[in-house]
């Protein structure tokens, strides 16, 4: 798995072409994909010696990852195990999925198990792993393998039917846990193929994938097909990287085309293979985000009074869809403090029939600050505010008589807000309001702890 690979805007430079790169028309500063898929087919020789070279590498150096220990003897739970993992993997980093994959395996140790789960119990366990689209798909694949039989699909033919399992994800969970001989193509085995043959074409040129494609099924090992296609995506993970190729310890670095041509001509590095792709341009959007704290209890103290905290369910649809968060609108473009708060008292009057004065009187509404959030295609600049309210006469009963009826939004209660499952930008938020407050209350806790140590000290010099 790739891992959400980076790619970097790169200046092209004319070089001479050297030997190498005459014989097979193309050179890195040209960065054309190839035409010919004969081009990037191997020997058969070749192709013999580098499935025994991999496997020899992979048996010794390979991590240890807890979805390669599931039970080789038991391929229905190994296929649902691999499944959970590959679809955590997608743009995410090894290190990231495992503590997550391990909770979820626990909770959820079959398909059948988690065909019963709802989708608000899926995204409270995914919360901080991002991509959430990915989580549903996961929840309505085993409602639909529960729903015709309950027995998982072992080929790629019926693994694609299954929502959000694409070609990759179908080739990985097929070979790995049911030994079908067939390929995985994913950013590490694009980038290690462009490096055994030289390959300086665009990684993400359609053309060059499908000949990438079909070269990996040639190599692929037909008595080994799970650990081969495994291997192969290892080299590129841990060995084969985009920028720190560790070519010296590469169990195939004598068939490496582009490392053959970088000894032969100093000014050709193996790193430019494959062509590094151009940086989609990510939008700029904004937000403003406030987080609504009710008040429960009148006339107390204000350090321990008990508060419930207002969050609101995304559409099903979309960016983030069925997720909870704080009330948010979006901005169409910077705006000021007055900008900001008029379009929130919209939203709340709105949404929630709250009227400032009406129905609820404002104990605190102080701007937190801003920070950004960045999604794969959007830069998100989020304004954070914080609004203490306590509702009164009907305003009371309007609100409750609304979160009656309505599943779109719901009121936590601030003792178990830390353990709701939250999206890590609504975390930041809930944190920023936390630290903004408790530096406001720090000091006022001083002065008391201050004002009754003197009284203390006072005491006891009366007693003396």
């Amino acid at each position: 798995m790739s891992g959400g690979e980076k790619n970097e805007n790169e200046e092209d430079v004319k070089k001479k072409p050297t030997k190498g790169e005459k014989r097979r028309g193309r050179s890195p500063s040209k960065r054309e994909p190839i035409a010919d898929i004969e081009d990037i087919m191997f020997s058969i020789d070749k192709v013999q010696t580098m499935r025994s070279s991999l496997l020899d590498w992979y048996d010794l150096s390979h991590r240890d990852l807890p979805w390669r220990r599931l039970d080789k003897g038991q391929p229905q739970t190994r296929g649902y195990g691999v499944w959970v993992s590959e679809i955590m993997l997608q743009q995410t980093r090894v290190q990231t999925v495992v503590e997550y994959y391990k909770r979820w395996m626990h909770k959820w140790p079959t398909v059948q198990h988690l065909s019963r789960a709802s989708l608000e119990e899926v995204n409270e366990m995914w919360a901080g792993l991002g991509y959430y689209r990915r989580a549903r798909f996961l929840l309505e694949g085993a409602k639909l393998i529960v729903k015709e039989g309950g027995e998982f699909p072992k080929t790629v033919s019926a693994l694609r039917k299954i929502p959000g399992i694409g070609e990759y994800t179908a080739g990985a969970i097929a070979s790995i846990a049911f030994d079908e001989v067939v390929p995985v193509v994913d950013g590490n085995v694009i980038r290690v193929i462009a490096r055994l043959k030289a390959i300086s074409g665009n990684p993400k040129d359609s053309k060059l994938v499908k000949q990438v494609w079909k070269a990996a099924a040639q190599l692929v090992d037909p008595s080994r097909p799970g650990d081969f296609n495994q291997a192969l995506m290892e080299l590129g993970a841990t060995l084969c990287t985009p920028t720190s190729p560790s070519c010296s310890t590469c169990p195939v670095f004598d068939h490496c085309e582009a490392l053959s041509i970088s000894k032969d001509d100093s000014s050709v590095l193996v790193t430019d293979y494959p062509a590094k792709g151009i940086k989609t341009k990510q939008r700029h959007d904004y937000s403003a985000v406030c987080v609504v704290e009710i008040l429960e209890n009148q006339g107390s103290s204000e350090l321990k009074q008990s508060s419930r905290f207002l969050l609101v369910k995304r559409p099903d649809e979309g960016l983030l869809a069925g997720l909870w968060e704080f009330p948010s609108v979006l901005l169409k473009g910077e705006a000021d403090s007055s900008t900001r708060r008029e379009s929130m008292n919209s939203l709340l009057s709105k949404s929630f029939g709250l009227e400032p004065k009406k129905n609820f009187d404002i104990v605190i509404r102080e701007d937190v600050g801003d920070f950004i959030h960045v999604f794969s295609h959007i830069r998100l600049k989020i304004y954070v505010e914080h609004l203490v309210l306590r509702l009164k006469g009907e305003g009371s009963k309007l609100f409750r008589k609304q979160e009656k009826k309505s599943i779109s939004w719901k009121c936590v209660d601030n003792k178990v807000m830390s353990s709701v499952g939250l999206t890590s930008s609504v975390r930041k938020v809930y944190a920023m309001v936390e630290k903004f407050e408790a530096d406001k209350i720090s000091p006022i806790r001083a002065v008391a702890t201050k004002k009754q140590r003197a009284t203390s000290t006072n005491l006891s010099c009366r007693s003396c």
